[in-house]
């Protein structure tokens, strides 16, 4: 796929395409306040990309604090039914600093979230419109699978500290071999843990080729477990269509406190960083004593900026000019006729200052009449 088949798309036109698919699957768009209260992400810092949040004090002198995530919000306020499963969408502005930037910034995200009754096909179903939102913006993506459930089992057997998990988890999501076996040797781990980790680390590919390789690097019975999941969920995406450009790598990794079970990261040609996220979060909802299950992802519309559609030199692709004892009836007619050629249009009566046209046309007795065209 060349570059250019990605800019054809504008922000707006993705945005639209992706709530249309969501609609399709009877997600429901769910609207919140631009403010929360400050406590619910002091005490989720961990879920936050980034943990600086802006802050002020509302008139009755409770501090607030403008939204950084939308996740947070949903699960805090949604209502649950654990009947069934609440299907959402939203399409936000959230406001941080991003990742590596000193900055913040109003963040447009769109995404998705399902609540309640969280079974197999409704996990499937997430992922399987994930795959589907990366298609939609671009026909050339990759969608990474990885399972906390097959991490946290094997993390278990080591009877690590919290402290100790992280740094192995910060080793395997950097697919630092190195760093694993410094980890193991200074947690005193065994050989056999160190080679499981390692390999691990190592399995990156379609879901057909890695599955077998991975059910022989499982140390017990809730790794089986996890893998059968993450099995079954691949065979849906096979069954839906949208299987061949969906890998497994395990490499990616999220807080165990929250995350339990199925997560991803999206990708498109030439953005170098993910551009979706998302996973199973039930141990979230048991924050907020919510006894439900929940899956959902959000897509990062300013990761997309890069590849906006390049910007026309001219601002519009007609500046028509007419004079003051134009008839408004002929004016008329005469701007209906170019429009309806397609053309980009400004009626003026001079030139603005500033305006960048393609042609130049003044309105005369017998129609518009070229003056000026650039190439």
């Amino acid at each position: 796929m060349t570059q250019p088949e990605i800019l054809t798309k504008s922000e707006e036109t993705i945005v639209s395409d992706l709530r249309r698919l969501f609609r399709q699957y009877g997600y429901r768009q769910y609207k919140m306040s631009k403010f929360e209260e400050y406590d619910l992400y002091v005490e989720n810092k961990r879920f936050l990309v980034s943990d600086n949040v802006i802050t002020f004090t509302d008139l009755d002198g409770h501090l607030r604090a403008l939204k950084p995530d939308v996740t947070l919000s949903i699960a805090k306020n949604a209502s649950v039914d654990t009947s069934t499963a609440q299907k959402l969408y939203y399409h936000e502005n959230v406001y941080r600093a991003e990742r590596g930037s000193h900055e913040y910034r109003e963040i447009m995200q769109i995404g998705l979230e399902s609540i309640g009754n969280i079974d197999l096909y409704a996990t499937g179903e997430a992922v399987m419109l994930a795959a589907g939102s990366l298609k939609t913006i671009s026909p050339d993506y990759l969608l990474d699978l990885s399972h906390m459930g097959v991490i946290t089992a094997m993390l278990e057997e080591a009877d690590l500290s919290s402290a100790e998990q992280s740094r192995l988890l910060d080793a395997l999501s950097a697919k630092n071999v190195p760093g694993i076996h410094e980890c193991c040797s200074a947690f005193g781990l065994t050989d056999e843990f160190v080679d499981r980790l390692s390999a691990l680390t190592a399995l990156y590919g379609p879901a057909l080729s890695i599955l077998p390789k991975l059910k022989d690097l499982s140390p017990n019975a809730q790794a089986d477990e996890a893998i059968a999941e993450l099995e079954a969920v691949c065979q849906m995406l096979e069954a839906a269509g949208c299987g061949e450009r969906i890998n497994l790598d395990f490499s990616i990794v999220n807080d165990m406190s929250y995350y339990n079970s199925i997560i991803f990261q999206g990708y498109i040609e030439g953005i170098p960083t993910p551009v979706l996220s998302g996973g199973r979060y039930d141990n979230l909802m048991k924050k907020f004593g919510k006894d439900a299950g929940a899956v959902g992802f959000a897509i990062y519309l300013s990761a997309l900026e890069s590849l906006a559609p390049r910007r026309s030199p001219y601002d519009v692709d007609a500046l028509l000019l007419y004079s003051p004892d134009t008839a408004p009836t002929k004016l008329a007619a005469a701007v209906r006729e170019l429009t309806e050629e397609g053309l980009t249009l400004q009626v003026q009566q001079a030139i603005p200052q500033n305006l960048r046209y393609r042609k130049l046309l003044k309105l005369t007795e017998g129609g518009p009449v070229t003056l000026e065209e650039n190439d």
